[in-house]
């Protein structure tokens, strides 16, 4: 586990910057002590300045530079001044102000570097020396050398941004088309999943109501025939009429899932719907005791909808939110616009849903509820489906769900 470690601290372009430096020191006329200590000092902190993250901030790459400006103004004043052949290792702070502080501090760090190297025309004694018009050319072009390479740096560090930018915004279209993607595969697998299953719940259901009508027919002639007193087979009998029916409403879902919708589409006020939804939990006994909160935007345009089979799938969702909800908890549907579409969003703080079960709750007959028979998500999804629409869900456990509903806006 220690190498691999190493490596990542140690890397290729450090070892070229030591040679670099070290190639500085080897062709210095001198190679004074003190020389070849400020050359070791600014070739480590050149290695060590990407690997330590406070480095990295904006302060720290402010702090850095000043160092390394303070310990190249050493470095050629320590030289020759303006003579110096080391004038060029100002460039260092200049170059790294460049592709890390913007325009600003470019132009900062640039000043300061011509500042430093002009600042050596203090230490001349005028009074023994003149500087002829040639040479005050050459400190000129100095001077400007470390501009056009300060401000070019910085030019090309902006191009280098833009691209950064344009590379992050074609990998977060690409991650939203994949998000998309994925999303289109799930209500593909569902929708193949729940064609099979209507098929065979259609064909089952159908294959199931003759014996179910003989069993009933004869627990009703048992109870006829039974004698008074016989308490046992008459309840028993009672019992078998009760599953008997209880059954037969079962397979009246099953066949209702399987049976194609048939849309009565009419331009229909989507609060309209929502409100009859709402009256409707309102008196149903299993509401859980749940307050429902509305918040509707004004803006949202008269849908082509079927009214009666829209009702039922909010009225489904509001239900399924409530009995999650604790009691006496809320419940809040709210709509708006999203891009072309209107979105109704039915939201519950109870309970949530597993993230392993949140792709399988629209399959038909998967269910939670010990009572529960696992379609009311599933008509509710085939309803939204042959509106155009589709239904999204968010949740997280004890958190609370939120379920959205995306039907198509009328075109102006």
């Amino acid at each position: 586990m220690e190498a691999p470690r190493a490596r990542r601290f140690f890397e290729a372009q450090d070892l070229l910057w030591i040679l670099l430096f070290a190639g500085l020191a080897w062709f210095s006329p001198t190679r004074s002590t003190g020389e070849v200590l400020l050359l070791l000092l600014l070739g480590s902190l050149q290695v060590a300045e990407p690997k330590i993250p406070a480095l990295t901030v904006p302060k720290g790459v402010v702090g850095i530079n000043l160092l390394k400006l303070f310990l190249g103004y050493l470095l050629t004043g320590y030289t020759g001044g303006l003579n110096s052949s080391y004038y060029l290792v100002l460039l260092l702070p200049v170059v790294s102000a460049a592709t890390s502080l913007g325009w600003v501090g470019t132009l900062v760090f640039t000043l300061l570097a011509c500042g430093a190297y002009s600042s050596y025309l203090l230490f001349i004694d005028w009074s023994r020396w003149v500087l002829p018009a040639e040479e005050r050319w050459e400190l000129s072009l100095r001077l400007a050398f470390l501009a056009v390479v300060g401000f070019l740096t910085r030019q090309l560090g902006e191009a280098k941004s833009v691209e950064a930018r344009k590379y992050q915004s074609a990998a977060e279209q690409l991650s939203e088309a994949n998000r998309s993607l994925q999303e289109a595969e799930a209500a593909m697998r569902r929708s193949e999943r729940l064609a099979a299953l209507g098929q065979l719940s259609a064909g089952l259901a159908h294959e199931l109501r003759n014996p179910l009508g003989t069993i009933r027919a004869s627990a009703e002639m048992l109870v006829k025939n039974v004698q008074q007193e016989n308490e046992i087979a008459r309840e028993v009998a009672g019992f078998i009429s009760t599953e008997v029916d209880r059954t037969n409403s079962l397979i009246g879902r099953f066949l209702e899932f399987a049976r194609p919708l048939e849309l009565r589409r009419q331009p229909a006020d989507v609060s309209e719907v929502l409100d009859r939804a709402v009256a409707r939990l309102e008196r149903d006994a299993a509401n859980n005791g749940v307050t429902v909160y509305k918040n509707y935007s004004p803006d949202i345009p008269a849908v082509r909808l079927d009214a009666e089979l829209m009702e039922r799938v909010v009225y489904n969702l509001l239900l399924n939110a409530a009995q999650a909800s604790p009691p006496g908890g809320a419940v809040t549907v709210k709509t708006k616009m999203v891009d072309d579409t209107v979105e109704i969003a039915v939201i519950d703080r109870g309970s949530g849903i597993d993230p392993k079960l949140r792709e399988s709750i629209f399959n038909p007959f998967f269910t939670t509820k010990p009572d529960g028979v696992g379609l009311g998500l599933a008509i509710v999804s085939k309803i939204v489906d042959e509106h155009g629409g589709r239904i999204t869900v968010e949740s997280e456990v004890g958190k609370g769900s939120v379920f959205r509903v995306h039907l198509a806006a009328p075109r102006e």
